[in-house]
């Protein structure tokens, strides 16, 4: 399966926030795992946890491409065309 054009392109923006999701800290939240938005840095939450921000983000603001914040993983994920890369 070729990589989906989204993975292909995606860029590498810094954290905007490396101490963890930017919701659940000013809400005083909860996460299990962290993803970073390629396109602006953004890091949410994933989807296993509560609230689920770095969907939400996605949905807000059609960056397609996060990258896990977790140590020791690289790997990405399409949300347009629900690809890993």
């Amino acid at each position: 399966m070729a990589i989906c054009e989204h993975l292909s392109q995606a860029g590498d923006a810094p954290a905007q926030t490396p101490a963890g999701c930017e919701e659940c800290i000013a809400t005083n939240g909860r996460w299990v795992h962290l993803r970073r938005c390629l396109e602006c840095g953004h890091i949410g939450c994933c989807d296993s946890s509560p609230a689920k921000h770095a969907t939400a983000h996605f949905h807000s603001t059609t960056h397609p491409v996060v990258q896990s914040f977790e140590p020791g993983e690289d790997w990405r994920w399409c949300f347009v065309d629900s690809q890993m890369g």
